[in-house]
């Protein structure tokens, strides 16, 4: 077990026990989709005996503190690192921190440890953060694994194609990740990549504690009532909202169907529209706490997640999917990433064949006039692929069987990353 003291980010280990350093300057335990990606896979990690030490961007805690009950014989605690820059830092103090000064006080705290973890896994940062880490594990004989999520394109970083945030990116995704001595990679495209360049790899979508989340209790609307349809999220880097909100508009006029979206605001929904109102078919409630999500997607009739047939819709897997399923409500998508191995035509949801607007509206008129009985259906196909395929205890032994047969150090990581 692990002993921690009061003052600074060190933590006293005692013992034999074995540890796992999961960094990055990511949120955590909660703050974006990548907090749960982290969350899910270092609970995975500690049922087989690990402590898991996820060690954030943010300032604190500056003492680790557990966030999760052991399910297993390992506990998953939480320290901050500092790497994010304050809110009220100039613009010039942040792009230093994060330009120049990345993964330094990572590498800090990994230095404070009188104990060397037996694995690092990295998610985010770019290259230069791969850089101080790598350098670090290189030095210590510990091993280096990247959990890899995204392949982005220029458009959907600062600055674009030129801009320092693609350009560490791009590095890291084609050179820093490919010398780890293994990779976790959130698609089957990702797996494919890596595997192609002669890497140790093992696919894992995104996890949550499956059976945590309360399903049930929503009662499927008679034919007669509307048709209750969420989208969640920030549209623009990957979803295709307007699309989505011109067919709920069409459907909208001739059948009873609300369309309820989370995430943008009502100004922001206009500009998407040029600047037309929004119609009276489409709620815009905005942004609300993220403990209200499941809830408000749990008493939906379908989540939707419209996305272009791109790269970097391949690449990465959206959480959004995996949390509707556990929420038991089906969801109407097109088959971007490995969501056609989940989402089965009539089963778990509902399959538009592209991302048209057309082809959205063809599938919301098919939703609105589905028998309540296929509606009941959907809902508890779809919880139980989300606790066979998504829930975090089924990912233990797979992650500790690949952990432990990590490559040798030199062969992965070489002594050329500098």
């Amino acid at each position: 077990m692990a002993a921690h003291g009061s003052d600074g980010i060190g933590v006293t280990m005692t013992g034999a026990r074995t540890w796992i350093a999961y960094v990055g300057p990511f949120r955590f335990p909660w703050g974006e989709p990548g907090s749960r990606r982290v969350f899910g896979l270092a609970r995975s990690m500690a049922m087989t005996g690990s402590d898991v030490y996820v060690v954030s961007g943010e300032s604190g805690p500056t003492t680790p503190v557990a966030v999760s009950e052991p399910s297993g014989s390992g506990t998953v605690w939480h320290v901050g690192a500092g790497e994010r820059p304050a809110s009220g830092a100039s613009a010039v103090s942040k792009a230093v921190q994060l330009v120049v000064g990345l993964g330094e006080r990572t590498v800090r705290w990994l230095d404070q440890q009188p104990t060397r973890p037996s694995c690092v896994v990295v998610y985010g940062g770019g290259a230069q953060y791969m850089v101080r880490v790598g350098r670090w594990c290189r030095r210590n004989g510990v091993a280096l694994v990247a959990d890899v999520v995204e392949w982005y394109a220029p458009h959907q970083l600062p600055g674009g194609v030129l801009g320092p945030p693609h350009l560490s990116a791009k590095l890291a995704l084609r050179y820093f990740y490919r010398r780890c001595q293994g990779v976790i990679a959130i698609s089957s495209l990702l797996e494919r990549h890596y595997r192609g360049h002669g890497c140790h790899v093992l696919r894992v979508p995104p996890t949550l504690d499956v059976l945590e989340v309360k399903a049930g209790g929503h009662t499927v609307s008679a034919e007669a009532n509307p048709l209750n349809v969420v989208y969640f999220g920030t549209p623009g880097r990957k979803d295709l909202l307007t699309p989505i909100i011109r067919a709920a508009d069409a459907v909208g006029r001739t059948t009873r169907l609300t369309l309820s979206v989370y995430g943008p605001s009502v100004e922001q929904v206009r500009k998407l529209l040029g600047g037309a109102e929004v119609p009276p078919s489409v709620r815009v409630p905005g942004r609300v706490p993220q403990q209200d999500v499941e809830e408000i997607v749990r008493e939906a009739d379908f989540s939707i997640l419209i996305r272009p047939s791109e790269r970097f819709t391949h690449a990465g897997f959206p959480t959004k999917f995996v949390e509707s399923l556990a929420c038991g409500t089906p969801v109407i998508a097109n088959l971007t990433s490995d969501i056609g191995q989940y989402l089965k035509d009539g089963r778990q949801g509902l399959v538009c064949a592209n991302h048209s607007s057309a082809e959205l509206q063809r599938v919301l008129r098919r939703a609105a006039a589905l028998p309540r009985h296929q509606r009941e259906e959907m809902r508890l196909a779809a919880r139980a692929t989300a606790e066979s395929s998504f829930d975090y205890r089924r990912f233990a032994d797979p992650l500790a069987a690949f952990l432990s047969s990590l490559p040798g150090r030199r062969q992965a990581l070489g002594d050329d990353l500098t």
